[in-house]
């Protein structure tokens, strides 16, 4: 694996900020993790693109931002989707 879903899963929670402080989800912001899925789930309002904001700062920092993008297939969820390199040119 390029990603360990465990680490992902620590830096949210670490990361993400309810009441605009960090570290500070009570019962309000839940994250889980089932194998390779990582579920956010909140009862305070929550935005979907700050997810993908800390998502991209995480790739950042594991240095896989250039191989790898954050997509929305739905309305409610975020994967993570190598780039589609041609050799075409």
């Amino acid at each position: 694996n390029i990603i360990e879903p465990k680490d992902l899963e620590k830096f949210f929670n670490n990361r993400i900020k309810v009441e605009g402080k960090t570290g500070n989800l009570g019962d309000k912001v839940t994250v889980s993790r089932e194998k390779a899925k990582i579920h956010v789930s909140a009862e305070a309002p929550f935005s979907k693109r700050y997810l993908k904001y800390l998502s991209k700062k995480y790739l950042k920092m594991q240095q896989l931002r250039d191989f790898l993008r954050v997509v929305a297939p739905n309305k409610t969820s975020y994967e993570l989707r190598y780039f589609n390199i041609n050799e075409d040119n």
